[in-house]
């Protein structure tokens, strides 16, 4: 396959977390960026290891998070939880209350430690609203409340963890073997674990690995969208090959999905791993910010859903591109009292403002390729084309199936303990009985998956 003209978006330079951008590319460090920082090499990850410190003004976030992580704490609705457990997580808790509320004035100059502030502050907020009983509302303090909901506003990100914080800016590389390393697929390890289980690394690996293959998937829609401003039969010919390529990485996403049995126990992550990752969409009590009265220009948010794979801007630009976003993103919302946005809509409000524009570019196409293959009257196009299609779907089908191991599965396993007595019931009897099975983004996850899986199917051009 050709290569990317220099001044393409996709060859655009990104930002070394310390040097800054190599000469004459976009500064992405800033809040002035405007490109899509979608990166030739690693696709919507970045280039190189994310930074894995704020600087000293903002240290005390850092201690907060070290400090959960060594200290063990536990999730406030485990099974038989100690009363020294109980004791650790509300002396931890105490320590975030009284910390200081720390401006964000002078962390608005870079993107990289903008977003480092949104990782950090956010898992603090996760483990001081998880380590409470789960039905009691929780009141986050003002030393997390303002410069989260500060920092989200530059980012123009929701105040919770998302699947960006913990895929994009959760991982290091196993082994450094040179400066300005790619990353690879079985070079990677993640530094922030709720659980510091083996499952839960390879949980956000899975997503880590998929994003990183879908680097020649991005590669296909480019060339394919060149050739299609020219239109002619060499082009179409062109065309074919790049969906037909395009099948083949879809279809190793597939497998690279399933890859997350070999290392992820559903057990583990269902009882263990997921209740960390609860938005307040997943979740029966509130979550009430203080401090909001301290600055006007904040508002509370309207709805929290957790990190999702529905918040996969890889995933959302494979539908836009095929077309089969008409499909596949119609129907509800599934949360209610929430604009009325379809949820994979609502999930692109969850990922980074540059990932959402490159989205509103592929959609913003003026010849779609959906429409060049309805138009065509070519078989060898039309037969490429489904059989992406029918790649993408199979995805679905992947999710499917492991949304049956990791969810319904285990909730219904955890049904006998969910008719215990109230001390002994554990986080997953949330989401059993009758009620519907939710994701992490707050979605009735199973029906949900049907309906997306089915209307891609409705896709396919006969």
């Amino acid at each position: 396959m050709e290569s990317l003209p220099s001044q393409h978006f996709l060859s655009l330079g990104r930002p070394d977390a310390v040097s800054g951008p190599p000469p004459g590319t976009v500064d992405t460090t800033t809040l002035a960026a405007h490109d899509f920082d979608v990166d030739n090499r690693s696709g919507f990850m970045p280039p190189q290891v994310p930074v894995r410190r704020l600087p000293s003004s903002w240290e005390l976030w850092e201690v907060a998070l070290d400090e959960a992580m060594a200290g063990g704490l536990q999730l406030g609705d485990k099974p038989d939880l100690s009363e020294r457990e109980v004791t650790n997580a509300e002396e931890w808790r105490v320590r975030v209350r009284s910390l200081p509320v720390l401006p964000i004035t002078e962390l608005k100059n870079s993107e990289v430690n903008l977003r480092r502030g949104h990782l950090v502050l956010a898992w603090v907020m996760h483990y001081y609203i998880q380590t409470h009983s789960a039905t009691a509302d929780v009141h986050i303090p003002p030393s997390i409340t303002l410069p989260l909901l500060q920092i989200c506003a530059q980012l123009q990100l929701p105040p919770v963890l998302t699947y960006a914080d913990n895929t994009f800016y959760n991982w290091d590389l196993k082994v450094h073997q040179g400066e300005n390393e790619i990353p690879r697929l079985d070079n990677l390890r993640c530094p922030i674990l709720f659980t510091g289980t083996e499952d839960e690394q390879e949980f956000y690996l899975a997503s880590t690995r998929i994003e990183l293959r879908g680097v020649e998937a991005l590669e296909l829609m480019r060339a394919t969208m060149d050739e299609a401003f020219v239109g002619d039969d060499i082009a179409l010919r062109r065309i074919t090959s790049f969906l037909l390529r395009l099948a083949v990485v879809i279809k190793d996403l597939r497998e690279l999905l399933l890859g997350v049995r070999k290392g992820c126990n559903p057990d583990v992550f269902y009882n263990q791993v997921r209740p960390w990752l609860r938005g307040l969409n997943s979740s029966n009590r509130k979550w009430i910010f203080e401090g909001l009265e301290d600055d006007p220009s904040l508002t509370e948010p309207p709805e929290l859903s957790g990190p999702s794979a529905g918040q996969s801007p890889l995933i959302h630009a494979l539908d836009i591109f095929l077309g089969v976003d008409r499909f596949s993103h119609a129907g509800s919302n599934s949360s209610p009292g929430v604009a009325a946005l379809s949820f994979l809509d609502r999930m692109q409000l969850y990922m980074a403002r540059h990932h959402r524009a490159f989205l509103n570019h592929l959609k913003s196409n003026p010849r779609p390729l959906r429409d060049i293959v309805l138009s065509a009257d070519n078989v060898p196009l039309l037969e490429a084309y489904n059989n992406a299609v029918v790649a993408l779907k199979e995805f679905r089908d992947a999710h499917m199936i492991i949304i049956t191991m990791y969810i319904v599965g285990p909730s219904r396993r955890a049904q006998p303990i969910a008719a215990a007595p109230a001390e002994g019931a554990t986080a997953a009897s949330e989401y059993s009985g009758p009620a519907p099975l939710k994701g992490t983004g707050g979605t009735d996850v199973v029906n949900f998956l049907k309906g997306v899986r089915d209307s891609t199917a409705e896709a396919l051009i006969h």
